[in-house]
């Protein structure tokens, strides 16, 4: 691995230097002590949905291995932990709680302090109760209240002990590619659905916030996926509409109701037509526009933009599976994203980590008062190899890591408020419509043994960590 400015960065004193997962993709246990469907189980029955035919029964089994997980996490050296509940195991079938299901996320924040390591909590990473989802999910706005209330009784049992609390987790993928696009559970390609769920989301971000802070929840806020929309030809106006386009479905329509409580106009003009406007009642960008403590951004890649039709020879998209999908981009369907000659992970997605601070600093430079920032998610997946000699040498996803911290590292020198990192993800996992196909993971599990070795990645971030914190 070449050297990084990160690695002699003056880090702050207080920077948080963490992992996270989603309890979808590692819990498994996925019909047992009280939970019943989520919209992913349900949706990983279909038929061809999946790669591989895979589902989560088992996941990593992490419902059962959490303690010695917990342990790898404190061999890393990991300051903080963001991890979520599930609501289908918390509330099975959208009915009442499940204390069976409550007892392991207190036995889980239990051995992370015991283990000195911050529980940062989300309280939904896409695991909906599929009895809700035949209800409308998403697109019935009682989901929204149905969602303050299991953020109610979550809070009820940790809120002793969890101090970090996280409403939704990349909403853009949950209601896009979920209702509109059909990649995602629940696999809908309806674009006024997916709109509808949008704002649903928000109204349900907005009263969970305010019944969180009312219960006195000390740090509240959000994580977005956040990309760069960029013109493919900054001299062509059809690229430049294009881009816009993009970022005001991808960044501006989750950023601008929450931090300045209304849509963006050009975006209300791009969807008109579409439902947005009808499901927006009178005081709902009020209760959405809550002052939160923290904004999460998970980023993976930006994103080149064109209005003009790809050009024959263009190389084709890495998808999971041949399932028919929609564009998720409401609205703008037909815009697309040429190739740029840049590094690609196995995703398929472009490496180009100085997009990260340009994002930081875009986020600084356009949204006053704008709340600390963590990175919440940031990572890659390639293909691994564990050798002989029980060694996964990722030099790859090291440096996509250490690449992503230096461009971290600009930014705070930028002046922008950046408190923490999260990589994604400590463990290899479900990966939605991915199955198993893919691993992201600073540690490498054996599917058939759920044997855990972290690999050369997680070795090096855990020297970072180490040596920061003995600078401190």
């Amino acid at each position: 691995m070449t050297k990084h400015l990160s690695e002699n960065f003056a880090w702050p004193k207080e920077f948080l230097w963490g992992s996270a997962t989603a309890a979808a993709q590692i819990e498994g246990a996925s019909h047992s002590y009280g939970k019943e469907d989520s919209v992913w189980d349900a949706f990983a029955r279909k038929e061809g949905v999946i790669a591989g035919g895979d589902n989560l029964k088992v996941a990593v089994d992490h419902y059962h291995r959490y303690q010695e997980d917990v342990g790898l996490m404190r061999e890393l050296g990991l300051d903080s932990y963001r991890f979520s509940t599930s609501w289908a195991r918390i509330v099975p079938g959208g009915r009442s709680v499940n204390s069976e299901g409550l007892d392991f996320y207190s036995r889980l924040v239990d051995e992370l302090l015991e283990n000195g390591i911050l529980p940062w909590l989300t309280l939904y990473h896409w695991d909906m109760p599929q009895a809700l989802e035949e209800q409308g999910g998403w697109t019935n706005r009682d989901t929204a209240y149905k969602f303050a209330e299991y953020a109610e009784a979550v809070y009820a049992k940790l809120g002793d002990r969890v101090n970090h609390w996280t409403t939704f987790n990349e909403p853009l993928c949950s209601s896009l590619i979920g209702y509109a696009a059909g990649e995602h559970a629940p696999g809908r390609q309806e674009p006024a659905a997916a709109l509808a769920a949008v704002h649903h989301q928000h109204l349900g971000h907005g009263l969970a916030t305010q019944r969180l802070r009312e219960l006195g929840a000390q740090e509240l806020g959000i994580t977005l996926n956040l990309t760069n929309a960029v013109p493919n030809d900054p001299t062509d106006p059809v690229d430049l509409e294009a881009a816009r386009r993009i970022d005001a479905l991808w960044n501006r329509m989750f950023l601008d109701p929450l931090l300045r409580g209304s849509y963006p106009e050009d975006l209300l003009q791009d969807v008109a037509g579409l439902g947005l406007a009808e499901v927006i009642q009178p005081g709902d960008l009020e209760i959405i526009h809550q002052p939160i403590d923290f904004l999460g951004v998970n980023h993976y890649h930006d994103d080149n933009v064109s209005g003009h039709p790809l050009i024959g020879d263009a190389p084709e998209a890495v998808v999971p599976t041949d399932a028919p999908k929609s564009s998720p981009f409401v609205g703008s369907e037909y815009v697309t994203f040429p190739s740029r000659d840049l590094p690609r992970t196995a995703m398929g997605w472009e490496v180009n980590p100085q997009g990260l601070r340009v994002l930081l600093n875009r986020l600084n430079a356009d949204y006053a008062d704008l709340p600390a920032l963590y990175i919440t998610e940031n990572g890659a997946s390639y293909t691994d190899e564990l050798s002989s000699d029980g060694i996964v040498a990722d030099t790859e996803r090291c440096d996509y890591i250490f690449d992503h911290l230096d461009a971290v590292a600009g930014a705070i020198e930028d002046g922008v408020n950046v408190r923490g990192y999260f990589v994604w993800s400590l463990l290899d996992n479900f990966e939605w419509a991915w199955g198993y196909q893919k691993r992201f993971g600073i540690i490498y599990v054996d599917y058939e043994t759920q044997e855990r070795i972290i690999k050369d990645s997680g070795r090096a971030y855990a020297g970072l960590i180490a040596a920061n914190r003995t600078m401190a």
